[in-house]
């Protein structure tokens, strides 16, 4: 049987805390989302978690694009823009229109 490398066990110990602690929150939010709402049962808080979800992953790809745009600005002589993108691109360049002379 081989030997834990050094300092695992302490790595361990600590996630199984982590863990504990997150479960006694969870215990914890629970019962006071019962206690406010006592006809509510759990399936009726999934919504909130699954829109704090999608909150934190908008947060997150607004971030993303906000880095490539200047990113994109920095290191390019293009203009380039933010939106939504059939093909996940999180900017899209600018082409100016030029009048036929």
């Amino acid at each position: 049987m081989a030997a834990n490398p050094p300092g695992q066990g302490l790595q361990n110990k600590n996630r199984v805390a982590i863990l504990a602690e997150l479960d006694k929150e969870k215990r914890r939010l629970i019962q006071s989302v019962s206690m406010n709402n006592p006809g509510a049962s759990i399936p009726l808080c999934r919504p909130a978690v699954k829109e704090f979800r999608d909150q934190a992953e908008q947060q997150h790809i607004a971030a993303q694009q906000k880095a490539a745009l200047q990113h994109a600005h920095a290191h390019s002589s293009g203009f380039f823009i933010i939106q939504d993108s059939s093909f996940g691109n999180l900017i899209l360049p600018v082409l100016p229109r030029l009048d036929p002379e």
